[in-house]
């Protein structure tokens, strides 16, 4: 479902918002167990300090950076703002270089979790392009590569397609290593990442529209339900048929590219 991401919500609703390579949610916490992400999570807590449990000790601040792959307990009390992002992304090495208390492993206070609490306070809905402005600072530099802005293009007209990063290297005429250095470097998170965002958004559309979970994963290339499964909760801590179960609006901004 792509809709104006200025749209008006209701105070307590839990809602995710989508891009490519990127995902935010507002809401309260899922009280999720131990668990480990493959990708970089910053979090807020919007009413209270939220605390981080790991192997090395806790982390308890306003706003804290858990690396990709740290077995960690998140614990938070009211609203919480996650913000997802593919560690080796651009965007990500900028919201890390924005923390001011660094990594133990956990990196804490963003030096705009001020403006961040303020948004989301104010009496107007909140913006997730501002949100998303405000955490990474500066957006993705404008010149794409047109080889690598025309493979964007047909990743997100087709999700589903096969093509791997081999076969499109060697359509462009470079190197598979050349090529996937240029695609991270533009499109701000990996080729392989930014395809499975590309379905994630079609299954959410979809979903959104009534069609069958198990349906809109098939369609939009993921080889099984548990394919499906599996990369939402790796991604997310939980699946994406507990999120539903909760309530949870998804969102997929027009905004496409990071």
């Amino acid at each position: 479902m792509t809709v104006d991401a200025g749209a008006r919500r209701h105070p307590g609703e839990r809602i995710l918002w989508l891009w490519q390579g990127q995902a935010a949610y507002l809401g309260t916490s899922f009280d999720l167990d131990t668990h480990s992400t493959p990708v970089q999570c910053f979090v807020l807590g919007v009413d209270e300090p939220v605390t981080v449990r790991t192997s090395n000790g806790d982390r308890r601040g306003r706003s804290v950076l858990i690396p990709a792959r740290t077995t960690h307990k998140l614990e938070a009390d009211g609203r919480v703002l996650f913000y997802y992002l593919d560690p080796r992304s651009s965007a990500a090495a900028r919201v890390r270089a924005r923390m001011s208390e660094p990594p133990a492993p956990v990196a804490a206070r963003h030096r705009d979790e001020a403006a961040l609490i303020a948004h989301l306070n104010r009496s107007g809905p909140p913006d997730p392009l501002v949100l998303r402005r405000i955490i990474v600072g500066c957006e993705a530099p404008a010149t794409i590569d047109e080889r690598i802005r025309a493979v964007m293009d047909a990743i997100v007209d087709d999700p589903a397609g096969r093509a791997g990063a081999v076969e499109l290297a060697a359509g462009l005429g470079i190197s598979t290593s050349r090529f996937l250095h240029l695609f991270s470097a533009d499109a701000g998170t990996s080729f392989r990442r930014f395809r499975l965002w590309a379905r994630l958004l079609v299954v959410a559309g979809a979903v959104a529209e009534g069609v069958d979970l198990t349906r809109a994963a098939a369609d939009a290339g993921f080889a099984s339900p548990s394919h499906f499964s599996d990369t939402f909760r790796t991604l997310f801590g939980l699946t994406a048929t507990e999120v539903l179960a909760r309530d949870m609006e998804i969102v997929v901004v027009a905004d496409t590219f990071p």
